[in-house]
């Protein structure tokens, strides 16, 4: 059976195509055409979709959808393949949720520490038992970046920079590595601390700065491209 699960942010629709639990096809899509998922659907013969959204769902798209012997709209009443723990369940981002739901599958050994590094930064915690405890949400790189810039009148706005002093011999340099050392110690700081209460916990990591932390951490850790989606496909397969 070909799965479709499909997020959608502010503008574009990104959309993932399953088979057997494999990846089969992945690419962002206009939000305000739907005529390409039409297309996938018919091309995978997709029997089930998913869909996470932040933004509002267009009607073409849910009419869409409906027409599948499947469709669920994620939220915090879906049932879902871990036990959540989370006490506001209602506020808990999809993304998230999903997130974690991908890793437990990836790794069902272990306790897992699962972080998003995207405009901001979530660090999650879903035990081997698959118990999800809940988490933190922290500011992302770009976002510490344009914070300094905006809170400030004379600060200006930088990008990170590849190689990352240990301290800045000029402001600009100063800014960098605040901003760059400073988001690696947190996650440092992080990953120890529940480590401590996790012995052998394994980091996983997704989102558009992964690699960021990937090359620049003392811990070891796992990247996982599309881990949301995978997760979204998870629960849809727990729900047919």
């Amino acid at each position: 059976m070909a799965t479709l699960c499909i997020d959608i942010g502010n503008t574009l629709i990104k959309a993932a195509v399953f088979h057997d639990n494999k990846l089969i096809d992945f690419h962002p899509v206009d939000a305000q055409n739907t005529d390409e998922l039409s297309r996938l659907i018919t091309r995978f013969n997709v029997d089930a979709a998913i869909l996470s959204n932040v933004a509002a769902i267009p009607e073409n798209l849910l009419a869409l959808l409906r027409s599948l012997n499947t469709f669920i709209v994620l939220d915090h009443t879906t049932p879902l393949p871990i036990e959540n723990l989370y006490e506001t369940k209602e506020s808990l981002g999809k993304d998230r949720i999903a997130a974690v739901v991908g890793a437990h599958f990836l790794f069902p050994d272990d306790d897992l520490l699962v972080i998003d590094a995207g405009t901001a930064i979530t660090y999650d915690i879903i035990t081997v038992k698959g118990q999800y405890l809940g988490g933190n949400i922290a500011p992302g790189l770009q976002m510490r970046f344009k914070a300094l810039n905006h809170f400030t009148s004379r600060l200006p706005l930088l990008e990170p920079r590849k190689d990352i002093p240990p301290f800045g011999k000029n402001t600009n340099e100063a800014i960098q590595t605040g901003v760059q050392q400073g988001i690696l110690c947190e996650a440092d700081g992080f990953i120890d601390l529940y480590k401590a209460q996790f012995p052998g916990l394994k980091v996983v990591f997704t989102g558009g700065d992964a690699n960021f932390f990937d090359k620049n951490l003392k811990s070891t850790i796992f990247v996982v491209s599309n881990l949301v989606m995978i997760g979204l496909n998870r629960i849809l397969i727990h729900n047919t």
